[in-house]
C-alpha cells in the first residue's frame, strides 16, 4: 500500500510539472507573436524587414517549442520508468539481496558477507574500522582466486553496535569490492530517487544491489 500511495503522488507531481512546462511554452510563443507584430508595425516603410528574417525567426519559434515538447515526455517517461522500478522492487521486499559496500551497521547479529579475488592470497583479512578510528580484525587465512564468503560475529570479534567502514586486506595488496547479504525491508520514492532499506546497510540505493537470492521464510 505504502508504494501505491508514493506512485500516486509521483503522477500528481509529474503531471503539475508537465502542465507548468506547457504553459510556458504558450506563453513564450505569444510573446514572441507580439513582439513580431510590433516589428512589422514599427518597421520603416521605405526600408521593410526581409521575409526571409521572418521566416528563420518562426523556424526558431518551431524548433524551441519541439525541443521544449520533447523535454516534457522524456521527463514524464522518466517518472514513469522510476514509478514501475518501485513496484518492481516492492515486490521482493523480504527477499534477501546482496549489496556491494564499503559501510555496515553492526547490530548484535551476524552478518554474512563475500568478495572475490582475482589472484590466490596467502593471507586475507576483512577488517572492521569504527568511527573513532578503532580497528576490528577478521583473519580468512590462505584463499585461492575467486568468490570468498565470510561472516562477522560481532560477539566474537567485541563488536560494539555501530556504523563501521569495510575493507579487505590481502598479501597480493589487492583491494576487492565487499557485498554484505541483507533482507530487503522497504522501497520508498525520495526526492532523489528510489531507496531501499536493507538490513546492516540502511537506506541504499538500487544500484548497490548485485544480486537477489530468496525470500526469506515467514
Amino acid at each position: 500500500m505504502a508504494v501505491d500511495t508514493v506512485n500516486n503522488t509521483t503522477g500528481t507531481s509529474s503531471s503539475s510539472t508537465n502542465g507548468l512546462t506547457s504553459t510556458s511554452a504558450s506563453e513564450q510563443s505569444d510573446r514572441f507573436l507580439k513582439l513580431l507584430s510590433a516589428q512589422l508595425m514599427n518597421q520603416d516603410p521605405l526600408n521593410p524587414t526581409d521575409a526571409s528574417t521572418f521566416v528563420n525567426q518562426l523556424t526558431q519559434l518551431s524548433q524551441m517549442e519541439a525541443l521544449q515538447n520533447l523535454a516534457t515526455q522524456s521527463s514524464g517517461q522518466g517518472s514513469m520508468l522510476e514509478s514501475l522500478q518501485t513496484l518492481g522492487l516492492g515486490a521482493q521486499v523480504g527477499s534477501e539481496v546482496m549489496v556491494k559496500t564499503s559501510q555496515v551497521q553492526v547490530d548484535g547479529s551476524a552478518i554474512h558477507g563475500a568478495f572475490t579475488l582475482g589472484s590466490n592470497s596467502a593471507d586475507t583479512t576483512v577488517v572492521l574500522s569504527d568511527a573513532a578510528g578503532t580497528t576490528y580484525r577478521l583473519p580468512l587465512g590462505t584463499r585461492s582466486a575467486g568468490e570468498v564468503d565470510f561472516a562477522i560475529d560481532p560477539q566474537a570479534l567485541g563488536l560494539p553496535s555501530g556504523s563501521y567502514s569495510l575493507a579487505v586486506e590481502t598479501s597480493s595488496k589487492e583491494a576487492p569490492a565487499i557485498e554484505i547479504a541483507g533482507t530487503l525491508q522497504s522501497v520508498r520514492l525520495t526526492s532523489s530517487g528510489v531507496a531501499l532499506n536493507v538490513t546492516h546497510l540502511g537506506d541504499t540505493a538500487p544500484t548497490a544491489i548485485t544480486r537477489f537470492n530468496c525470500r526469506q521464510a515467514s
